[in-house]
């Protein structure tokens, strides 16, 4: 990994604005997920850093709060330029330890940044009401004020944008930030907050543990009074611990969970429309997205068809390490990212489904790697039409009418992101109102933008990030009651 700026690549935790060990001295490595190869070796935080943590975001809460939205909003801007003119930089890190390909990384990084720049503009549109009192002598204002200190936890899949969404917000808001990315990614998070730094973000502001123990370090967040909201991306199973710990101190909570987004192909789509937004949205970071489409739903007149078209794009496809030229598809995160995909395949084979393209690993490239993968013949009864793929894998059924595609694609507990294709006006209308899920792409497969609202329904999580939406879930409202006004002073 070639930096031009090689203080970005940072391995100590931050806490209080400055670059320390971790207290029990331990360390955790970093993998290429290319090349299993180490990357660098990461201060492996724990217990007791967390509560450095917390106690330097509450030292920092009063200053950053008070300033004002237009000062917190001169410092983000400042980041958001920092980020951009390092992008290379940026990339190469996220490369290195997450795989993508540096041209998707780049791409990232421009994401995470435009959510840095657009809750700088709303950090100054946190209204108030005045609302009209029942009697004369009364005034009723509601004011929104940040929630305090912020937990943010965040998955190895958006290093920089997972981030980023959650930060940015936060920042804008007054809040103040503990912040625990995963450990099979964590620098990016330490390059982002490097170049927070630098745009001049006051000590404790933000704080960075590192720590293979995330129970431990989810334990020291959930518990104390002092965190008033936790924000994390993760999976349903993990959300709902931290929803179950987070009660006992009652704390706001934001949870991006898991996801089983079905795509719908409809008889009268456009099918090359619909071939590219499939491609966008399933191959995107090698399918390890928690919106990627995990069931390909297609009306049985165009199965074939439709099938046919993937396949000749899938076959096109060039894998390899993210930092070869012209690569789009890179490995897996982890060993165990790849079996569960296997267990998945080999599941469904056993229960009748039929691999059109791909279906292995790719040897020759290294043990992380995937065929991009086409399969038929997918039910409803196999568990790849439940879980998460998190891989390179087209599973497609068959359907024969609007009222089954529906049924089928509501049948899960999970409610994050669904996409259909068609070209009738009233069916876009039918289908987006019928189907459970909070993002829904019609005719689109690149959905997540910083100006619109990100999240789940059902198991899929709780609350949104981005848009206007984005800042109040960092915010709460006081009502102030004004009375005795119609007396003299």
């Amino acid at each position: 990994m070639k930096l031009d700026d090689s203080e970005l690549l940072r391995t100590r935790l931050f806490i209080d604005g400055a670059w320390r060990e971790a207290r029990g001295g331990g360390h955790v490595d970093v993998d290429d997920p290319a090349t299993g190869e180490c990357v660098a070796r990461v201060c492996d935080g724990g217990e007791a850093d967390v509560q450095a943590a917390i106690e330097a975001a509450e030292s920092a809460l009063p200053g950053w709060r008070g300033l004002s939205a237009r000062e917190r909003a001169d410092v983000l801007m400042d980041w958001y330029r920092l980020l951009l003119e390092h992008k290379q930089d940026l990339a190469a890190i996220m490369t290195a330890e997450q795989g993508k390909p540096l041209k998707e990384a780049a791409g990232e990084i421009d994401y995470g940044a435009n959510y840095i720049r657009w809750f700088a503009e709303e950090a100054r549109r946190v209204y108030g009401d005045v609302i009209p009192a029942p009697s004369g002598d009364r005034r009723l204002i509601t004011l929104r004020q940040p929630v305090g200190v912020v937990a943010a936890i965040t998955p190895w899949n958006f290093p920089n944008a997972m981030l980023a969404r959650k930060l940015a917000p936060a920042l804008a808001a007054g809040c103040t930030v503990v912040c625990k990315p995963a450990t099979q990614t964590p620098l990016s998070a330490l390059a982002m907050v490097e170049l927070a730094q630098r745009a001049g973000l006051p000590k404790g502001v933000v704080n960075v543990v590192v720590g293979r123990d995330a129970s431990a370090i989810g334990k020291a967040l959930t518990d104390s009074p002092v965190v008033r909201k936790l924000s994390f991306t993760g999976s349903t199973s993990v959300g709902k611990r931290l929803m179950e710990a987070c009660a006992g101190t009652v704390k706001k909570l934001s949870l991006e969970l898991g996801g089983n987004a079905p795509f719908i192909v409809f008889e009268d789509a456009d099918l090359e429309l619909a071939v590219d937004a499939l491609m966008g949205a399933k191959f995107r970071n090698a399918g390890q997205t928690c919106i990627c489409p995990n069931r390909v739903l297609v009306h049985e007149s165009i199965h074939d068809r439709f099938v046919d078209a993937v396949c000749e794009r899938v076959r096109q496809l060039d894998v390899g390490p993210g930092d070869r030229e012209g690569v789009v598809l890179g490995p897996l995160i982890n060993d165990e990212a790849i079996e569960k995909v296997e267990e998945l395949l080999a599941d469904a084979r056993k229960h009748g489904a039929r691999v059109v393209v791909g279906g292995g690993r790719m040897e020759a490239l290294g043990p992380r790697f995937f065929q991009p993968t086409v399969i038929t013949g997918v039910t409803r009864e196999m568990r790849m039409s439940c879980d998460e793929i998190f891989g390179p894998v087209v599973a497609v059924m068959s359907f024969a009418s609007e009222d089954e595609a529906i049924e089928i694609a509501n049948d899960t507990e999970y409610g994050l992101a669904a996409y259909f294709c068609s070209r009738s006006q009233s069916r876009c209308w039918r289908v987006a109102e019928a189907l459970e899920a909070g993002i829904i792409g019609i005719n689109e497969g690149l959905v997540s933008t910083e100006v619109a609202p990100f999240g789940g329904v059902k198991e899929s999580g709780i609350g949104r990030e981005g848009a206007r939406a984005g800042i109040d879930e960092y915010l709460e409202t006081k009502y102030l009651c004004l009375g005795g006004l119609d007396r003299q002073d």
